[in-house]
């Protein structure tokens, strides 16, 4: 009976290791598979801006470059050290290098986040103010200081505070805990007091968020704005009058244009909320309930922050016909029949949206009714 014993616990033990097994290696290829397609998409985005010189006229092009340029630095530096450190258990490089992972985690992650704010605020300032407006708030000088605020304000935030301690003042007790676990095994853990907890939040998220909520909100409002003015010029461009017949596909055109610009906004607000705001949220809760948040549900939402990472250039690949066209010519080794195709069609474009008259007025052409913003999600 004991022998039996004996080989049903020794089988048990077999069991566990294999099946220990092979979910370590799903894991890895699940994670293998986010890092590779993060890596892949921002390098295309980069890419693409540097060899389409179209892309390169737009100045909404060096704020998603330059993004695209934060996640693909997340994923080559911070996401495969936190997917090792996921898949053995233990970190094994020490706790200086912990504290430079964490930094650099903090740094890029945020920094990823406010480009998405000056985008949003430049998208505003496209399309809800006058293109005059828009060229005097935009000018080269301020792209640039925008730029520069995005790298360096991540890092009062990140290297100076975290290397100096800062986020763990009060709570060493606890950190230390967390950082041995009770056994020989070290790991990487990041604990943060209150008044690190709530700062860091509020600069990394929460007021980006509330920028973004407010600037996409008005531009909704304008999109939709303009879809009602499409229709009253459709309306009026159906009168049985010479020379009218032209304009109402070109008004239809403009209505499925603005109100897909509608939706491409709702689905980059809603993306960026729904993998951001649960590690933030729970970020700010942890320390207030004693850091009880078991630590497979912290895991969780940060990889799911990462992934926002990959999201930003397959966003901009599906929804922004100037970027998909930059891929096709990139993904095809340079085919000039993509090219020729994006330019000949900006030349039909155009030549579709000469000036016509209804009712003796001049109706304004596709150009003048497609808004910078407009352009810039779907051209």
């Amino acid at each position: 009976m004991s022998e039996t014993e004996c080989l049903d616990k020794s089988e048990l033990e077999k069991l566990s290791t294999r099946s220990g097994s092979l979910e370590t290696i799903a894991l890895t290829i699940f994670l293998s598979i986010i890092i590779i397609m993060t890596v892949f998409g921002n390098l295309l985005v980069m890419v693409a801006l540097c060899k389409d010189r179209h892309l390169r006229k737009k100045k909404t092009n060096y704020f998603i470059v330059s993004l695209a340029f934060a996640d693909l630095l997340v994923a080559l530096v911070v996401m495969p050290f936190a997917a090792i450190e996921l898949t053995t258990g233990q970190w094994g490089y020490g706790e200086i290098f912990c504290l430079v992972r964490t930094s650099l985690d903090v740094l890029l992650t945020t920094a990823s986040i406010l480009h998405l704010c000056c985008i949003a605020l430049d998208r505003y300032y496209a399309i809800c103010c006058q293109p005059l407006v828009y060229r005097n708030k935009m000018t080269p000088v301020r792209v640039a200081v925008m730029l520069s605020g995005c790298w360096l304000i991540p890092t009062f935030i990140s290297f100076l505070p975290i290397m100096q301690s800062w986020n763990a003042i009060g709570i060493e007790d606890i950190e230390r805990r967390a950082l041995t676990g009770g056994s020989n095994d070290t790991s990487c853990v990041f604990l943060v007091n209150q008044p690190y907890a709530l700062i860091c939040s509020a600069v990394a998220f929460y007021v980006p968020l509330a920028l973004m909520v407010l600037a996409y909100q008005r531009i909704y409002v304008t999109a939709m704005t303009h879809v009602r003015q499409i229709e009253t010029l459709q309306r009026a461009g159906s009168a049985p009058v010479t020379g009218t017949a032209p304009q109402a596909p070109i008004a239809n055109s403009r209505m499925r244009v603005e109100t897909k610009a509608a939706k491409t906004l709702a689905v980059i607000m809603g993306c960026f909320c729904l993998c951001w705001a649960p590690f933030f949220i729970t970020n700010v809760v942890d320390p207030f309930i004693h850091y009880s948040v078991p630590w497979q549900l912290w895991t969780a939402w940060l990889w799911l922050g990462y992934i926002n990472s990959g999201l930003n250039p397959f966003l901009y690949a599906f929804l922004n016909r100037a970027f998909r066209r930059a891929f096709l010519v990139i993904l095809c080794c340079d085919d000039e029949r993509y090219a020729r195709q994006g330019s000949c069609s900006y030349r039909q474009t155009h030549r579709a949206c000469s000036a016509a008259s209804v009712n003796g007025t001049s109706m304004p052409s596709e150009k003048e009714l497609t808004p910078p913003l407009t352009k810039s999600l779907l051209a």
